[in-house]
């Protein structure tokens, strides 16, 4: 008799035993995951493939798309990445990496008929979506970056400007804010039509920042505005359970000054968003609603995929610990790099792509060391007796299962038993465990189990995850 967790097969204490050597289990400081002791919920990790670095992922043969769709989404040999945020695209073409607009030329007016036009493809992000959807991604994030420019105060989807309607920005053309609501949900329409499922709508990003390629203007008041038309065109849509984000600005802090103005619609929003450029998450948000890091990547540092070089911005064990300090000390439900896969020559994506071969960092099994075991709805845990120095965290998965994370960016190993107490009597039947470095990724680690206490040598400058599962009841 077996059981798995997400492709890992459980065996039978008694086996474990004879597999692992119980006589030779390591002794070490005594981890307890204290399943009375709950925090956030968890809605998962992920990436984009905006602006056309789905189409970069498309031009692959056959054999390497679907090997860098499994490094990113695949629970059973990738990261299994759970969130994937597309861009909804405000450009009127194509051209240089621009989002195509589903409506590229101005209707006529604010209130004139929409002109729709739909390619069955948004820039290749509807396939990269169906495909994530087969490995089980549940959570697709749709964000406009900007409204088509024609809705917009200064005419273009670029270089900033505001929706025409909010207050603070009139427009001769009129109010351009119900013709922007029915816009997005035309969007949503469209990917229901292809058997996927939007999530989550966001209808602005970086609200705090002019960039030469699609971007908005937008201060809490003004969001409020637009999210006072949005929410109900939603409802009229019967799209209610599509959730309304807002409002991915530059940096934690930047979202947390606009939390204020954002007061009269909060029971229309359903996540809180920011990115970690200007700053990063380090406490919690004061919010009711749940809270993601969308954005954070090393933009500019040469391509490097190792776990630890030199401490440095790009490395695995840098992106194992931001995300620590994201989920620990700032109660985050969700955590996004900024892309998955593309060419080029920097740590700006997970995977690098070069003519037909993909290159996955150190930073994507960073990244699959938290996803690929803490699964959506798996709740945060207290825990007690981390070893010093060593960022401990706990989880426990919908399925009962708890996942124990160990950050170790210290030069020596350090010994670990992990226990599970609280909760309604949890013992430890099965126990797997995990581990990424300079040579490894997400490789099976040495694990014992003993009165249901696992024990394990956490590497040094690793971070290794420990699954302890209870065998499931007979009959």
């Amino acid at each position: 008799m077996s059981f798995s967790l997400l492709g890992t097969i459980f065996l039978p204490l008694a086996a474990v035993a004879r597999a692992t050597s119980l006589a030779t289990r390591q002794s070490g400081s005594t981890v307890t995951a204290n399943l009375d002791q709950r925090y956030q919920t968890i809605d998962g990790f992920g990436c984009s493939e905006a602006f056309q670095r789905a189409v970069q992922m498309s031009k692959l043969s056959e054999n390497q798309q679907q090997n860098v769709l499994d490094l990113l989404f695949s629970t059973n040999n990738g990261a299994g990445l759970s969130i994937l945020r597309n861009g909804i695209g405000s450009s009127p073409d194509m051209s240089s990496d621009h989002m195509v607009s589903i409506q590229p030329k101005s209707p006529g007016g604010a209130s004139s008929a929409p002109n729709y036009v739909w390619d069955g493809s948004d820039n290749k992000q509807l396939w990269v979506s169906q495909e994530a959807v087969k490995r089980g991604v549940k959570t697709i994030y749709a964000n406009a970056w900007s409204a088509p420019g024609y809705m917009k105060t200064n005419g273009n989807d670029a270089n900033g400007g505001t929706l025409c309607g909010v207050s603070g920005a009139s427009c001769s053309s009129g109010d351009w804010r119900q013709a922007y609501a029915d816009y997005l949900v035309q969007y949503i329409r469209y990917y229901l039509e292809a058997n996927v499922t939007i999530t989550h709508l966001g209808f602005v990003n970086e609200p705090d920042l002019s960039t030469s390629y699609a971007s908005m203007r937008f201060s809490g008041t003004q969001a409020a505005d637009f999210i006072k038309i949005l929410g109900p065109t939603l409802e009229k849509a019967n799209l209610s359970s599509v959730g309304i984000n807002c409002c991915d600005p530059e940096g934690w802090n930047s979202q947390a000054g606009m939390l204020g103005q954002l007061s009269s619609v909060d029971n229309y929003i359903s996540t809180i968003t920011a990115h970690s450029y200007t700053s990063s998450p380090g406490s919690p948000l004061n919010t009711r609603h749940r809270v993601w890091q969308t954005e954070a990547a090393d933009l500019n540092g040469a391509w490097q995929g190792a776990w630890f070089s030199n401490g440095g911005a790009g490395d695995g064990q840098t992106w194992a610990s931001n995300i620590y300090t994201a989920v620990v000390n700032a109660n985050a439900s969700g955590y996004l790099y900024w892309i998955g896969a593309q060419t080029g020559s920097t740590n700006s994506k997970l995977i690098r792509i070069g003519g037909d071969n993909v290159t996955p960092s150190k930073r994507l099994w960073a990244f699959g060391q938290w996803s690929r075991f803490v699964r959506p709805g798996a709740v945060r845990v207290a825990v007690q007796g981390a070893p010093s120095g060593i960022r401990t965290s706990a989880f426990q998965n919908t399925d009962g299962s708890v996942a124990v994370q160990f950050i170790n960016s210290g030069g020596s190993a350090t010994n670990v038993q992990v226990k599970v107490g609280g909760g309604s009597g949890f013992n430890s039947s099965a126990a797997a465990a995990y581990v990424s470095d300079n040579s490894h990724d997400l490789s099976d680690l040495t694990v014992s189990l003993a009165g249901g206490t696992a024990a394990a040598s956490v590497p040094a400058r690793s971070m290794v995850t420990v699954v302890l599962k209870q065998e499931p009841t007979p009959g």
